[in-house]
């Protein structure tokens, strides 16, 4: 799956961003793009902005500085709800799914959208049970009661529902046990195929190399180093040097 291509067409620039929480300087020119329909990665130790990155694409931080464009129109600053009628999705490294709500009324909030017709609606849900038959046999059930494995499989398929261009992917399979892994690693090569662009924060390098074309690395809050994907293998040094494994 991976490639050395390069992207023939950006889908998502980030040049030079700049993001605080409070007085804490969390980014600190962070540049990266992500190609239509392309996986990239984005590696690095915990705490060095990678979350904070994803957060300030999707709207919910505000750059001090820097910006951010979608298919070559600038939405930074612009509020999360517009960010994601464009067609960014955003799945956040908690899930935040509604544990009061079922599987289906959770997955309802990305399907009841103006403009998607009812026989569009059932297609999405058909394909997404396809891809995710545990979600089919838990339909009626509480989004809270579901196991961590799959109220991720939630997540990721209300984000689905929203028909995204590029999927904003915040540690997917952390606290998951390695069958649950090995499904979300079939699901980003599924939406790869699909032509759905996907930025992934990832500590998991192995599935990271393995479903990317590139990869950014970032430390203290900047890119350091960016390489194609197909390049590397897990005891490269260069992994080594910016993640310590």
């Amino acid at each position: 799956m991976t490639s050395s291509a390069a992207p023939t067409e950006t889908l998502l620039t980030v040049e030079d961003l700049h993001s605080f929480y409070g007085k804490s300087h969390i980014l600190h020119g962070v540049s990266l793009s992500v190609g239509r329909g392309e996986v990239v990665g984005l590696l690095g130790r915990n705490g060095v902005g990678k979350s904070t990155t994803l957060k300030t694409i999707m709207g919910l931080v505000s750059p001090s500085q820097g910006k951010v464009l979608f298919e070559g129109k600038a939405i930074t600053g612009m509020p999360a709800h517009k960010i994601a009628r464009l067609g960014v999705a955003y799945v956040p490294e908690d899930r935040r799914i509604f544990k009061l709500l079922t599987v289906m009324e959770n997955l309802r909030t990305g399907l009841d959208r103006q403009g998607v017709t009812e026989a569009r609606k059932q297609e999405l849900l058909d394909k997404l049970f396809e891809y995710f038959p545990r979600l089919a046999e838990r339909r009626s059930q509480p989004g809270g009661t579901l196991s961590g494995g799959e109220q991720q499989m939630l997540a990721i398929g209300r984000a689905m529902m929203l028909e995204p261009k590029i999927i904003l992917l915040d540690e997917p399979t952390e606290g998951l046990m390695p069958r649950m892994v090995s499904q979300i690693s079939e699901i980003i090569e599924a939406l790869h195929k699909e032509g759905v662009a996907i930025l992934l924060v990832e500590q998991n390098v192995p599935l990271t190399l393995a479903s990317s074309q590139r990869v950014y690395f970032m430390e203290k809050g900047v890119v350091r180093h960016h390489a194609v994907a197909s390049e590397l293998e897990v005891n490269d040094p260069i992994i080594h040097q910016y993640l310590g494994v």
